[in-house]
């Protein structure tokens, strides 16, 4: 599964594409109201994407395990500190409704948090490498 996310920014404008295997789309996310960069952060964006996983997970588990989830609730929340430095303390609470026993539903959420992807992801060394850079001078407004 090939996996991409664009962002382009210009003054007062903010476009998120996302895409899986080609099928793209674009997440609605606004300009600060400065214009520049997006009125979300990457660490929130980070959060979210521990949370969704975690959520998309826990529906396909549940459906390998014969469990109807009525509803799912992931709530994400750690520490960035000064510029430069990673997260911590990040931890997440969720609350499953679901046609299940309490040990069956336990078992389920422990196990799709060993399955996570993005969890797994966070959880070893990954290398992230800054592949090129393409530096465009602009014109001269005077």
């Amino acid at each position: 599964m090939k996996i991409s996310a664009r962002v382009e920014n210009t003054h007062d404008e903010h476009r998120v594409t996302v895409a899986t295997d080609g099928n793209r789309h674009s997440i609605v996310i606004p300009p600060k109201t400065s214009g520049a960069g997006s009125s979300v952060n990457g660490g929130e964006l980070l959060f979210l994407a521990l949370a969704t996983c975690y959520c998309n997970d826990l529906y396909r588990e549940a459906a390998h395990s014969g469990i109807d989830v009525e509803r799912v609730e992931v709530d994400v929340e750690g520490t960035f500190g000064a510029p430069g430095e990673p997260a911590t303390n990040v931890m997440y609470h969720v609350r499953v409704v679901a046609s299940a026993t309490e040990a069956d539903l336990q078992d389920l959420m422990r196990r799709t948090d060993t399955l996570a992807e993005v969890h797994n992801t966070l959880r070893v060394r990954t290398d992230v490498t800054l592949d090129r850079i393409e530096a465009i001078p602009a014109p001269d407004r005077t």
